[in-house]
């Protein structure tokens, strides 16, 4: 391996303040919960940082054209997306920007669409935003979800569902959505009057036979019935630099979204954000390649190591992101238990099932974007807790 490019390297993020590492009282847990990377980011993000560190001034920052020529050329070259770049709203986040959308988009008392089990901060937005959430749950089967389709239109039919917000590709589930599968989505929705809100923040982490396909480009009708949210951050581990972007092409849209944008008081930048957008979409591609390599690497490991040694412990097939979803139904035990259970006695610290939906009762979530190691050190933690429950029940 390149050693420029050392994912093996198990670098300590203790005592940095680190939300993942940081946060558990007993210093003993592996956290292997937080959607961030234990991985250094990119070489040319971090030169570009130490330059700017180097002026020493960090006052307001204005974004210049190089940022939106950065987002939009790695669009087109990367996933043959071709966004114009008044389409673009910059943001601080991707969950501040789905809180905006939803409120430019709807009036209080309206429903929002959510596929369960998915991503914890939908629930949280769309409430706050005084909505409801209408909820069509994907079908578990065979280790891997589907769309309910019959459900999702059923759902969508509701005259006081506005929005949906789609996960692509999805988390938890690991899925990446084919081209057929968001056409069937965007098709169901737009007969029903349903804006699609595509959470696309993951898109850069897909697996060999899988392809990204950014919802909006699928065609000009689904363009112009959607907004999409993107961002490096998870893909580069540059989440605390606070950078994403909302795509509308809709100029009626855009200009409600900008200003929940600026109600919302998320429409201002850090410099290091602005900087290292730049850094990753122009000068970092290799670097993320070699990231993905590494990651389904670690998925493989993890999946044979389940069949060997966990086999009544299946993961769902990993087809993007970096967070695994894994069937622990047989314990016969609450996901929320399960987790603290972990954490006290095995000192692993797993995200349970339940926080993404009821459907997610019974499964745990799994972050792998470590050095292998420590993922290896993870499933032997979780191997010996498991064994160690048998050997209660026997001796019980």
């Amino acid at each position: 391996m390149n050693m420029e490019y050392d994912f093996d390297k198990v670098i300590s993020r203790r005592g940095t303040d680190s939300y993942k590492w940081d946060s558990a009282a007993d210093k003993d847990v592996l956290p292997m919960w937080v959607a961030d990377m234990d991985f250094s980011t990119a070489p040319p993000i971090i030169e570009a940082l130490q330059n700017r560190v180097q002026h020493g001034i960090f006052g307001y920052t204005r974004v210049p054209d190089s940022y939106y020529e950065a987002v939009t050329s790695w669009f087109a070259r990367r996933h043959n997306w071709k966004i114009d770049r008044n389409w673009i709203i910059y943001t601080s986040g991707v969950v501040p920007a789905i809180s905006a959308i939803i409120k430019a988009l709807t009036v209080p008392g309206d429903k929002v669409l959510v596929q369960t089990p998915v991503y914890n901060c939908f629930f949280s937005s769309i409430r706050n935003n005084g909505c409801s959430i209408a909820d069509s749950p994907l079908v578990f089967s065979g280790n891997t979800y589907r769309i309910d389709f019959d459900d999702l239109e059923q759902k969508a039919a509701d005259p006081k569902v506005k929005l949906m917000l789609l996960c692509n590709p999805h988390n938890p589930a690991g899925r990446v959505w084919t081209r057929e599968e968001l056409s069937r989505i965007g098709e169901i929705c737009i007969r029903n009057g349903v804006t699609v809100i595509s959470d696309e923040i993951h898109c850069e982490l897909v697996f060999p036979g899988h392809k990204y396909i950014p919802f909006a480009s699928v065609s000009q009708d689904f363009l112009q019935h959607s907004v999409t949210c993107i961002s490096p951050s998870k893909a580069f581990n540059i989440a605390g630099l606070q950078i994403a972007n909302i795509v509308c092409s809709d100029a009626t849209w855009r200009a409600k979204i900008d200003r929940a944008i600026n109600d919302n008081e998320v429409c201002d930048v850090n410099p290091f954000g602005v900087i290292a957008l730049q850094a990753a979409y122009n000068k970092s591609e290799a670097w993320l390649d070699k990231l993905v390599e590494y990651l389904y690497a670690n998925y493989n490991y993890m999946r044979e190591f389940c069949v060997e040694h966990l086999p009544d412990f299946p993961i769902a097939e990993l087809e993007g992101t970096y967070l695994v979803w894994m069937d622990c139904r047989k314990l016969g035990i609450s996901s929320r238990e399960l987790e603290q259970e972990l954490t006290d006695k095995a000192r692993l610290w797993l995200n349970a099932g339940t926080m993404y939906g009821r459907s997610g009762e019974g499964f745990m979530r799994w972050n792998i974007a470590c050095p292998r190691a420590v993922l290896a050190e993870g499933l032997s933690r979780f191997h010996d807790y498991v064994n160690s429950l048998r050997n209660e029940n026997r001796n019980s």
